[in-house]
């Protein structure tokens, strides 16, 4: 399902900005980009939003900027870091027999000796106010999205009371196909010039009670109208219904096509192509649902 969602929180002289996109996917796969000071969050960041998204492709995107309070950060020297480049450059000079000792200029460009306050910021320091943006912006896509399943469940339903309706006519038209048949085989038989067998003839009683048999779709449409059933209790089910819903338009086309293939009736062909077209449409729009 579709959707957008944006978070701010602002918090100890930084502001952090969360950014949710989600587009359709019968599967879930999210993609989050992150500052490097905050890549270890993703795992945390992942599984929240795993408790409010169950299907679709989603980006998300954390920005941290600079507050007031921050554009003259403070530096700090890093002692025991010095110390360490002091001792080792130390060593290294005695051992290559270089002139001159560790000055001062050369530990002040050693990597992390001066620190602002930016840089010693922990990435667990950042984590309360990314959980808040992102909770922010869960809320806004959720309420998006939710909007876009009202509008989904109204066309799935649509297409649930057109299939009703021709498994309907089919049910209406089923007892009557078998007593169309015994009138076109003593037609046939008319016709190639025999004598037209009696209302009681054994054999014409066997052929058209084969025929039933083979015909029967009581079975399917019965299935079919579970089918019909649990998509309403879908519809009253808070939670993702969506793979659900998958799996009844697998169960339902299987139907479809047995009724299809075991149908020798004309009404009963054009109704089967009906239940198909709603089928796949049906079966489109559901991949839509988380």
């Amino acid at each position: 399902m579709t959707g957008y969602g944006r978070g701010d929180c602002s918090q100890d002289g930084f502001k952090i900005t969360v950014e949710l996109s989600s587009v359709n996917r019968k599967q879930t796969e999210i993609s989050v980009s992150l500052p490097r000071e905050m890549e270890l969050l993703e795992a945390q960041i992942r599984d929240l939003i795993n408790h409010f998204i169950a299907r679709g492709r989603l980006a998300v995107r954390v920005s941290r900027h600079a507050g007031a309070s921050k554009l003259s950060a403070r530096m700090h020297l890093n002692i025991p870091l010095a110390k360490a480049y002091a001792r080792e450059l130390t060593r290294l000079s005695r051992q290559l027999n270089l002139p001159g000792p560790v000055t001062l200029d050369h530990l002040a460009r050693a990597p992390g000796v001066f620190q602002t306050d930016d840089e010693i910021v922990e990435e667990e320091d950042f984590w309360p106010a990314v959980e808040k943006a992102l909770r922010k912006a869960l809320a806004m896509l959720v309420q998006m999205r939710e909007r876009e399943g009202t509008h989904l469940a109204e066309d799935l339903a649509q297409r649930i009371a057109i299939m009703c309706k021709a498994a309907a006519r089919i049910q209406k038209h089923t007892p009557r196909v078998a007593r169309r048949y015994r009138d076109q085989l003593v037609e046939r038989i008319k016709s190639a010039g025999l004598e037209a067998p009696g209302a009681e003839d054994d054999r014409l009683l066997k052929e058209v009670v084969y025929f039933a048999d083979r015909s029967d779709i009581t079975e399917e449409l019965t299935r079919l109208q579970s089918h019909f059933q649990q998509f309403e209790d879908c519809r009253k089910n808070k939670g993702p219904v969506g793979r659900t819903l998958d799996f009844l338009a697998q169960e339902m086309n299987r139907e479809v096509n047995t009724i299809g293939s075991k149908a020798n009736d004309s009404l009963i062909s054009r109704e089967v192509v009906t239940l198909k077209a709603e089928l796949e449409r049906f079966r489109e729009q559901a991949q839509n649902v988380e």
